[in-house]
């Protein structure tokens, strides 16, 4: 029984990590359940068993993606800029092509709208959490604006025009992230 549970971990292990290199180079509808089992050396029939459909298999790659990320930027200290923007840019740097992959698949494919939604959620919990305590006592509508502001600069796009199209290096961007947050948070009232 031992061998039958590795070998069902280690088939588990190879099937998503097929999908996740074929889901992260071509679009959902590109990918069947025939082409996940070749590259992962185990049948249609085994991926199946396992993860019942190619919509729950997706579903498991983007919940191992959303778990990596959360554990990674989970660990930083409300109020605490450098080590925020420290976390952010190495799941940018680890995800960032594979999730702006999916972004560009997400209208009118309903498995892939919920995921990407689900990430723009926990990211804008995620930036009112790190940031808030920096934003002091302001009234409430400035409040919502300077959160607002802060998920645009440490939104995905914002990474991929510093460090795609401008061609910055990793240190750059987190310096640049830094400086527009600092910005952000010392305005006060304005």
């Amino acid at each position: 029984m031992g061998r039958r549970a590795a070998s069902a971990t280690a088939n588990g292990k190879s099937i998503l990590a097929s999908a996740r290199r074929l889901f992260g180079e071509l679009r959902y509808d590109q990918v069947s359940l025939d082409d996940v089992a070749a590259q992962a050396g185990v049948t249609e029939r085994t991926v199946v068993r396992r993860f019942g459909s190619k919509e729950l298999l997706f579903r498991a790659v983007g919940a191992e993606r959303a778990a990596s990320i959360r554990r990674t930027r989970d660990e930083v200290s409300a109020g605490d800029i450098a080590k925020a923007v420290k976390l952010l840019v190495a799941t940018y740097e680890d995800w960032g092509d594979e999730v702006l992959h999916l972004l560009s698949q997400e209208r009118g494919l309903a498995g892939v709208t919920n995921t990407v939604e689900a990430g723009r959620r926990y990211h804008a919990a995620w930036v009112e959490r790190a940031f808030s305590p920096l934003l002091g006592d302001l009234p409430p509508a400035v409040r919502r604006r300077r959160i607002g502001q802060l998920v645009a600069v440490t939104d995905i796009y914002h990474w991929k025009v510093l460090r795609r199209d401008v061609g910055l290096s990793r240190v750059e961007v987190e310096a640049s992230l830094r400086e527009l947050i600092g910005d952000i948070v010392a305005r006060g009232v304005k």
